[in-house]
């Protein structure tokens, strides 16, 4: 059986944790930011995780994770 490709987009923006949720990191983190207030830039920062809605599309993009 033939191997699935990985999509090159969701392997640079997704991980898989041990317990099996998707989490990512928040855009709009990467220039520009004097304008951005230091709040909006702290929130930022942290990691968020994909809603249950949207994990097992994600999965399948990451067939190997």
């Amino acid at each position: 059986m033939p191997k699935i490709k990985t999509h090159s987009g969701a392997k640079k923006r997704f991980k898989l944790t041990k317990s099996g949720r998707v989490k990512y990191f928040h855009a709009n983190k990467s220039h520009i930011l004097t304008k951005k207030p230091k709040k909006r830039k702290r929130n930022l920062r942290k990691v968020s995780y994909v809603d249950v809605t949207n994990e097992n599309a994600i999965k399948m993009l990451l067939p190997y994770a």
